[in-house]
């Protein structure tokens, strides 16, 4: 506020900018260069724009806000015409949309520092009160073999940490905002009135958020600052693992979350762009993903002997996408979707062959794989699977 000013061309122009958001930060940037730092809620600075003589727009720079509708006008009068380039969020030229979607290069080599997301998922802890810390973080991360992105995270990795427990257990759940901007947190693990403890925290403040399991299934957690799909896209969400009552042990279990991958134009490591807003209001993801990285588990796959009884919990966390699960070469005998009972072995029973979830939804299957060899797991939404939606179950011979 306000949302333009009327300048007479030739004068010089001198903005006071105060953010009065609780909140989050934002700044204000413009199309010829003029921007300012980024300011933390209740503090103020001046920007020199300059002499102006052609119209120019200005906008906030925080990924998403721009969107959201955080632009100001300067409407130049006595001259014609207005500023020829045309900047994005980050004060940078836009791409177009399409340009951001060019597809990765899944059979690249990852380098040989690269670490894969751990797949294994440990039982649940024998306590019944868990008390956990997670810190929202931005970082670079490598998002597909040699491709680097700005992501936004809980506790510097994408997904966040897989809580695990049972029904009845008592989570204690310490947010601390390390971020440069707005976070939160929403947990669907949890029934509670989201009034406070999903509220948005500034930069450098904490809040405790504290429910109770009731229900069992795979739930999502991530964080639910506006705009919620920017925040969800950019690395921010999570599961919360709470077992069936008599839950059976299995041989061997993984966790797989779905999520997609909007990348800027610069995909480097050390100058890498963060999430590109644009690109996720035009539903066009440059790729897919199982466990925040695309095609991680075709060169670090995951493991299994023959005869193995394999359990896969798997959460579409979206934010647009929904996903068919399958294992290439192999039938579910067992399929747990959204807290009820799809399918359990029996003389009668019969077989499925996908476990289908839309954004935010989750469940998991098991299977016995009869043979030794690689058993893709990919959704067969087969575009996706393509985008990087895709890996390995590799079965070694029973000893």
């Amino acid at each position: 506020m306000p949302a333009s000013v009327t300048v007479p061309a030739g004068n010089r122009l001198v903005i006071d900018l105060t953010n009065t958001d609780p909140t989050t930060t934002h700044d204000l940037v413009f199309a010829n260069g003029a921007r300012t730092n980024r300011l933390r809620p209740g503090t103020s600075t001046t920007l020199d724009v300059g002499v102006v003589g052609t119209s120019l727009k200005g906008w906030c720079s925080v990924v998403g806000h721009r969107q959201m509708g955080m632009v100001f006008a300067v409407d130049v009068t006595g001259a014609p015409g207005s500023e020829t380039v045309s900047a994005g969020h980050d004060g940078h030229t836009t791409s177009n949309p399409a340009t951001t979607t060019a597809p990765l290069d899944l059979h690249a080599a990852f380098g040989p520092g690269f670490t894969a997301v751990d797949p294994d998922l440990p039982p649940a802890p024998s306590a019944t009160v868990h008390r956990v810390t997670l810190t929202a973080r931005e970082l670079e991360l490598e998002v597909a073999p040699g491709v680097w992105q700005r992501r936004w995270t809980f506790n510097g990795a994408v997904p966040g940490p897989t809580l695990r427990g049972k029904v009845g257990d008592r989570f204690i759940i310490t947010l601390i905002n390390d971020g440069s901007m707005g976070h939160s947190i929403d947990f669907h693990a949890g029934a509670l009135a989201p009034d406070r403890p999903m509220r948005t925290i500034p930069p450098g403040a904490s809040l405790t958020y504290t429910f109770t399991a009731t229900k069992s299934g795979i739930w999502m957690y991530h964080c639910s600052s506006m705009p919620m799909s920017a925040h969800i896209a950019a690395g921010m969400h999570g599961a919360v693992i709470i077992d069936p009552p008599g839950l059976p042990k299995v041989d061997r279990e993984f966790v797989l979350v779905q999520s997609e991958l909007y990348l800027g134009a610069n995909r480097t490591k050390g100058s890498a762009d963060e999430i590109s807003a644009d690109a996720v209001l035009a539903e066009q993801p440059t790729g897919m993903t199982f466990n925040g990285i695309a095609g991680q588990y075709d060169q670090r796959t995951l493991t299994a002997q023959v005869g193995d009884r394999v359990r896969i919990w798997v959460l579409d966390a979206g934010p647009n996408r929904p996903s068919s699960f399958h294992v290439v070469g192999g039938q579910f005998d067992t399929v747990y979707a959204e807290g009820a009972w799809l399918l359990r072995p029996g003389p009668d029973s019969g077989g499925s062959q996908v476990l289908g979830l839309m954004p935010g939804q989750g469940g998991f299957v098991e299977l016995v794989m009869p043979e030794a060899g690689n058993y893709p797991v990919v959704s067969h939404l087969m575009v996706d699977a393509e985008r990087g939606a895709h890996g390995l179950i590799h079965v070694t011979p029973t000893p």
